[in-house]
């Protein structure tokens, strides 16, 4: 059986008996655009846009919301469940794993059995285990309905992409996408906020609660005003090997990167399941080969457009989620404020994300992915560059500024990047590229995470000694300290009890400048990894399929 273009619309074929609601063949048009009505009897209205927006809008917003609002009731769900540390990072941990995990899984599961079915699904489910979170009276049993929800999820995202890049037409499309970014963006930034005022009015499982109306609007709409489109070609089953190979291999790789906070990377509990992962994804990728019909269609990255794009949304969600967790270390650990204080103080931040992706859509559209790309790419490492001035005493006047270069920066790179993925994917396969999409995203936010936080673990380990030598702390008292970079390294002091008050400051000073030190090493690891994002993003092209006569 020979391999159809990938970067061409694949044409229904005529033996239709014209029933059934068309299939998703191409981009509407003008003079084909009744065939975004129900049955294709109508031409198209705005608002049936508006209200398609709306419902993927709402959808994505409660898996962002999620990823943010949890992080404010920890120390809550801890006191009332009892919680280990292990047990509440796994709160976090097992929710990431599993919508990583299967991204491309549900994207695919749109392609075949129809974008909003799936959607709607994964919304359902997204409500019901949100509920589950709420009722759970034990720690195992909120990790488990954490692990539901991430496969949920990984049901609902990318649809919502797959589903605009169906509806809206190519001069359209850039735009609905900055407002579904921006609607992600603007539930991440309401997280920490909307959290922190539930948690400390109402009650830590209402954070969980919130879910259940944005899911029913969303699925409501959904219903009611979206249309159903899916894969036109369907030669074979949904290739259980393929998904078994890929799932096993990124629960693997993520599964050791998470590791690596707690063993290092020469651990054999890191390499082990590592080198497994990267065994099993080489497996993935020759069994991708030879399907009938893949889960991954690997003649997607022929596209240069589409291969880079991933690329930059990895290296650009590495620059936000690492900035995001060591920000929020530096402003709550060192400046002591409180997590609504910080989550506030982070608005410059998120704010202009929210408002940045919209605007990361019109330049796309005016100019293509690669001059946003660029732009958005130099604003993070002028971001990074900027932060490693930061010090212990550095008033918020000297840091809002770099939070707003980065919410515009990752609002250009967000758009951008995804048009590069999305929009140099046929529709056959619009899920499967929002997959591929989305799970760059989180990839991006572990690498972030681990990789700098590996930095910063490493450069406190090296100067710490020589801070505390240098505040004139007693030998015994530094040996104890510099046993634990792991907790300076987070910005706190180790207690070291009947320690005197002045050598305890003195322990305050050396540990809070060693994780500065460690801080800056990491932006400039950022300053390094975005300039040659810059680089790449040079290789862009405007939307490939467009050149081939689309």
């Amino acid at each position: 059986m020979s391999t159809p273009d990938l970067h061409r619309p694949v044409t229904p074929s005529p033996k239709g008996t014209g029933h059934s609601p068309p299939e998703d063949t191409g981009h509407p048009s003008p003079e084909g655009a009744d065939r975004l009505s129900p049955e294709g009897t109508g031409h198209p209205s705005r608002r049936r846009h508006r209200l398609t927006l709306l419902a993927v809008a709402l959808g994505v917003m409660m898996v962002s919301l999620d990823g943010t609002i949890v992080h404010v009731a920890n120390p809550t769900i801890a006191k009332d469940l009892g919680s280990s540390l292990a047990g509440l990072q796994w709160v976090t941990n097992g929710y990431l794993l599993a919508l990583a995990v299967a991204l491309i899984l549900g994207g695919k599961l749109g392609d075949r059995f129809g974008r909003r079915r799936v959607f709607v699904i994964g919304v359902a489910g997204f409500a019901l285990t949100s509920l589950g979170c709420a009722l759970s009276a034990s720690t195992e049993i909120l990790v488990a309905f954490r692990v539901l929800q991430g496969l949920s999820g990984a049901m609902l995202v990318p649809n919502t992409l797959a589903i605009l890049r169906a509806t809206f037409p190519p001069a359209e499309l850039n735009r609905a996408i900055g407002v579904w970014g921006g609607a992600s963006a603007l539930a991440a930034a309401s997280g920490p906020i909307v959290g922190g005022l539930l948690v400390e009015h109402v009650s830590w499982e209402s954070i969980f609660v919130l879910n259940l109306p944005l899911g029913l609007v969303a699925a409501f709409c959904a219903l009611r005003w979206v249309r159903e489109t899916r894969a036109t070609t369907r030669t074979g089953g949904l290739d259980l090997p393929g998904v078994t190979l890929l799932s096993g291999g990124l629960l693997l790789v993520v599964w050791s990167l998470i590791r690596t906070q707690e063993h290092g990377w020469t651990s054999p509990y890191v390499l082990v399941p590592g080198v497994v992962g990267l065994v099993l994804l080489g497996l993935f990728v020759l069994r991708e080969r030879r399907a009938a019909d893949p889960l991954l269609p690997l003649p997607l990255f022929r596209s240069r457009s589409l291969s880079v794009g991933v690329a930059l949304v990895v290296s650009g969600f590495f620059a936000l989620y690492g900035v995001l967790f060591f920000v929020g270390l530096y402003l709550q650990n060192v400046h002591h404020y409180s997590p609504v204080e910080t989550g506030v103080r982070m608005l410059p931040l998120t704010a202009v994300f929210a408002f940045g992706a919209p605007l990361g859509g019109l330049l796309t559209e005016r100019f293509g992915p690669r001059w946003p790309l660029l732009s958005g790419m130099l604003m993070l490492a002028g971001t990074f560059y900027g932060l490693t001035g930061l010090e212990a005493d550095s008033p918020y006047g000297e840091q809002w500024p770099y939070f707003v270069i980065l919410g515009l920066g990752m609002g250009l790179v967000t758009v951008a990047s995804t048009e590069a993925i999305v929009g140099n994917a046929p529709i056959e396969h619009g899920g499967v590229a929002g997959g591929l999409q989305t799970t760059a995203n989180q990839l991006g936010g572990v690498l972030g995470t681990t990789v700098l936080g590996s930095v910063v673990i490493a450069a406190v380990g090296s100067g710490l000694p020589g801070a505390l030598d240098a505040a004139g702390v007693p030998g015994e008292v530094a040996a104890s300290v510099a046993a634990n970079p792991g907790i300076v390294g987070q910005g706190l002091t180790p207690v070291i009890p009947g320690t005197s008050d002045r050598i305890m400051a003195a322990v305050t000073d050396a540990s809070t400048r060693a994780f500065m030190d460690g801080l800056h090493a990491a932006m400039w690891v950022g300053v390094g990894a975005t300039l040659v994002s810059a680089l790449l993003a040079l290789l862009i092209r405007r939307r490939e399929f467009g050149e081939r006569g689309e």
